[in-house]
């Protein structure tokens, strides 16, 4: 099952509520739960050279997520203004 089959009723609401070009929130919405996981997971798979931060891999998935959210932002507010 893709995403927009996955979470179509929430693409749908989203449109409804915020118009066709807002549709993108739910992308950011998507971006934000797999930090949170990430972050979840970070808590109990840590570095072995340094047992206070997250696995080097948590890490940059991590870091690639939230520069995904920045561009996934960025691109938002670029449409706002146009519109």
């Amino acid at each position: 099952m893709n995403a927009f089959e996955e979470h179509q009723e929430e693409l749908e609401s989203t449109s409804r509520c915020l118009g066709r070009k807002r549709e993108a929130g739910g992308s950011l919405d998507r971006i934000t739960n797999a930090l949170v996981l990430v972050g979840q997971h970070g808590v109990y798979c840590t570095s072995q050279r340094n047992p206070t931060v997250p696995a080097m891999d948590l890490r940059m998935i991590a870091q690639e997520l939230t520069h995904a959210k920045e561009l996934a932002q960025a691109v938002m507010e670029e449409m706002k203004r146009k519109s």
